[in-house]
């Protein structure tokens, strides 16, 4: 497994590598300090399997540059890791397809288990921000996010080394939104979803199901059975 991890302080960036060595099998961890850092990386070396970066480095305004990762690396799931703290920077972030957001002050135990989350294709929003997300109720906060640290460790325990195997109901139903011709934003408003959570379900079915683009996704989820052979009549 190769991960990008980021971080402008040496101290944090070791820790984390540290965690990561123990906690994940067999990582093979590449080190950055600055956005410029990532961007040569990528430019010069792709195919990670996971992105884990803080928000306020030197070498670019960090709305720009979670943009440009994503441009550079659009099929590797990106996890912000940071002491800023901010549902509105949240959204944002969720919005330009972020997979997790971890406060830095979050233990060891439930960093492993949200990179876990996302490395299956979930999505990791912080407890504390899980019940003013914009796009849920407050009384009833959407199941999309698993946020309380038993469900991440349950979650954990039952995933095979972090990596997904098959389609989740979520991703099943996205799939069938593209069958039925809709994009990005028309299948996030169906869904009550933010776009930018669509586009990292996306990216995880794609890698699922082994296909490059998303009429491929319709034909093959067909043939394993997720959806019925009447659903690619749009593709």
């Amino acid at each position: 497994m190769k991960i990008l991890i980021a971080d402008d302080h040496e101290l944090f960036l070791k820790g984390l590598e540290f965690i990561l060595k123990e906690n994940l099998p067999n990582p093979i961890i590449t080190t950055a300090q600055s956005y410029t850092d990532i961007f040569r990386i990528l430019e010069d070396k792709q195919g990670f399997d996971l992105i884990i970066t803080d928000l306020a480095m030197p070498g670019a305004n960090w709305l720009q540059a979670l943009n440009k990762i994503h441009t550079l690396e659009p099929e590797t799931p990106v996890i912000v890791i940071s002491a800023v703290f901010d549902k509105e920077i949240l959204q944002q972030t969720l919005d330009i397809g972020v997979a997790g957001y971890i406060p830095k002050t979050s233990s060891n135990n439930l960093i492993i288990s949200a990179i876990n989350l996302v490395l299956a294709g979930g999505v990791y929003i912080p407890h504390e921000l899980l019940y003013t997300h914009p796009t849920t109720n407050n009384k009833n906060p959407s199941k999309e996010y698993i946020a309380p640290l038993k469900a991440l460790e349950k979650f954990a325990d039952n995933t095979n080394e972090g990596t997904q195997k098959s389609l989740t109901e979520r991703q099943i139903e996205i799939v069938k939104c593209i069958a039925e011709g809709l994009s990005n934003k028309q299948i996030a408003y169906k869904l009550n979803l933010t776009e930018g959570t669509v586009k990292v379900h996306i990216t995880v079915i794609l890698k699922v199901l082994n296909v490059k683009n998303r009429t491929s996704a319709v034909i093959e989820a067909a043939k394993r059975g997720y959806i019925a052979d009447n659903n690619i009549d749009n593709q």
